[in-house]
């Protein structure tokens, strides 16, 4: 089935209609006939092939800025790479595409249509959530079997459901439709939204918003647990981020036909082949270049003017978006005297989100009463997260996701096979944790746990395995404690709080990807670089400061 939904209008957006490209180019002046940047147009450098570095360079590309995107591994992606192993397909990174009109935005910035490119399936139910003593809620979009499925559970607590989707909807109205996009540089702009987020109770943790409503058990972690799908506690995040729940209902989630790798493909296709944009892998930048700017700027005495690459190249800009983790970028790749803001000290204050454990395998049977996402509910659930975010100790018991892209698309494993991957929270490398000697154990446990419960005989059926740790976020993705979405997405680290998607420090210097305004998850990412259509200024502003490249 093709994904046929129309984008929505955004008076925001940067967006183009397929008769402006034809007939103008890209919107800036710096764009030629074809539509690409023209080779004098102001050279922009992302390092960082994310999603969020993908979708920088395909905004600032159809603006009409030249880009170069610089990426330290051997493929696009960063978190959303992509591996095979033994005829298995494994997405390594997210799985659950919601808000899709964000990706349709870029591809009608290059005058292409997403479907064109990419095939977008419905997941019903969205979630499969399955509690420990073995009884399971299907959640899904449809308002009428939700209210049945909360019934089976809990009668009197229908009317409440109720009343939270209701609330839901209030904050996603302001947290993502008016404010998600929208920087937060000034303190005056966060003291603007006070009221409004006041009225909406942000002060409540998600966790606190549901109980106000839902009085059963059950029902408060089914209508809690999202804030974990962007590393945070629904215990300690300000409950703005119970606006995940209606933002799926509106707009449903989806997979990828390919995985979430087919969107990464095409993305990079449309930098490269549609705005004439240069990906290079295997290129880490060592040191962001820096020239003395003018001293009537309002961020500090520094302008960045390119990058420096580990084997000695450079590479000029007139300027630099940053992809990689906020808090490496400032302590590794700018000097501190450059930093009067970001201080190392201010970046080790960051009060990152929890790791993850990721064991990817595959089995020669097939799984066929198994859901494309599972959640498995262990026995405790408010004093486990305690222990991840808080204790930082790797707790006996656990609760795991499990993605099942085969439920949706046979062709990520070889005929009669099924492929999985499996995530566990678990604490960031701040606990001390040896994941070299722990990491098999601990997934030893998560097998017999599967193999107990919605995968039985399963070491006996598994033909390939993987594993993901916190020290591979560290190593691999140059995440700062191996914390896998960056600074935890609490009260005091959310909008003006967070790192502002243009530097304090250093002028010319912006910031894309999880850790930055609005944060983590797919929607978040994507919007970071839509943030930057805002804060970036225009291309014939930089004109009069050009380096070379």
């Amino acid at each position: 089935m093709r994904w046929t939904r129309r984008l929505a209008a955004r008076p925001d957006a940067t967006l183009l209609s397929e008769r402006d490209l034809a007939e103008n180019g890209s919107p800036e002046n710096g764009s030629s006939e074809n539509g690409r940047p023209s080779p004098e147009a102001p050279h922009a450098v992302v390092v960082g092939a994310g999603l969020g570095g993908l979708a920088s360079a395909i905004r600032l590309g159809a603006r009409g800025f030249r880009v170069t995107v610089l990426e330290r591994l051997g493929q696009p992606g960063g978190r959303a790479r992509v591996f095979e192993q033994d005829g298995f397909t494994f997405d390594a990174g997210p799985t659950v595409v919601t808000a899709p009109f964000l990706f349709e935005e870029l591809w009608k910035l290059c005058g292409k249509e997403l479907a064109d490119d990419v095939e977008l399936r419905e997941v019903s139910p969205f979630y499969r959530i399955r509690f420990d003593d073995g009884s399971s809620f299907d959640y899904t979009g449809d308002p009428e079997a939700m209210r049945r499925e909360v019934a089976r559970f809990s009668p009197e607590d229908v009317t409440g459901y109720e009343q939270f989707f209701e609330k839901s909807k209030e904050i996603f109205e302001v947290g993502f439709e008016e404010l998600g996009h929208v920087p937060f540089s000034r303190l005056r702009d966060m003291l603007k939204i006070v009221p409004a987020m006041a009225a909406l109770g942000s002060h409540r943790s998600v966790y606190g918003l549901v109980s106000k409503y839902i009085d059963d058990p059950k029902l408060r972690k089914v209508f809690s647990f999202h804030p974990l799908l962007v590393g945070g506690n629904p215990f300690s995040v300000t409950s703005i981020y119970a606006l995940i729940a209606f933002l799926e209902r509106k707009w449903r989630v989806w997979y990828a036909m390919g995985g979430t790798g087919a969107l990464v493909k095409g993305m990079a296709d449309l930098v490269t082949e549609e705005l004439g944009g240069t990906i290079r892998t295997g290129a880490e930048v060592e040191e962001i270049l820096l020239a003395d700017a003018p001293q009537s700027q309002a961020v500090g005495n520094a302008r960045a003017t390119g990058v420096r690459l580990t084997g000695g190249e450079r590479v000029g800009a007139d300027l630099v978006v940053s992809n990689a983790d906020v808090g490496f970028t400032y302590k590794h790749l700018l000097p501190e005297a450059a930093r009067t803001r970001w201080t190392d000290e201010r970046v080790d204050g960051l009060r990152q989100s929890m790791s993850l454990f990721v064991w990817y395998f595959g089995t020669d049977r097939t799984y066929d009463d198994v859901a494309h996402h599972t959640i498995l509910l262990g026995p405790r659930y408010e004093a486990l997260l305690n222990d991840i975010f808080h204790e930082k100790t790797l707790a006996d018991d656990f609760s795991l996701y499990l993605h099942r892209p085969t439920r949706t698309d046979p062709s990520m494993a070889p005929g009669g096979h099924d492929a999985f991957y499996v995530l566990s929270p678990v604490p960031h490398l701040e606990s001390g944790i040896d994941w070299r000697t722990e990491a098999e154990p601990y997934r030893r446990k998560v097998s017999r746990y599967l193999s107990e419960t919605v995968l039985p005989g399963l070491e006996a059926h598994l033909v390939t395995s993987r594993m993901l740790t916190p020290q591979d976020f560290r190593d691999d993705y140059l995440s700062l404690k191996g914390a896998a979405f960056g600074p935890e997405p609490v009260l005091t680290q959310s909008a003006y709080f967070r790192p502002h998607n243009a530097s304090e420090d250093v002028e010319h210097l912006y910031f894309a990807g999880a850790g930055t305004h609005p944060g983590a998850g797919i929607p978040g990412v994507l919007s970071t670089a839509r943030v930057l259509d805002t804060v970036v200024p225009e291309p014939a502003t930089f004109r009069t400061e050009k380096s070379p490249s």
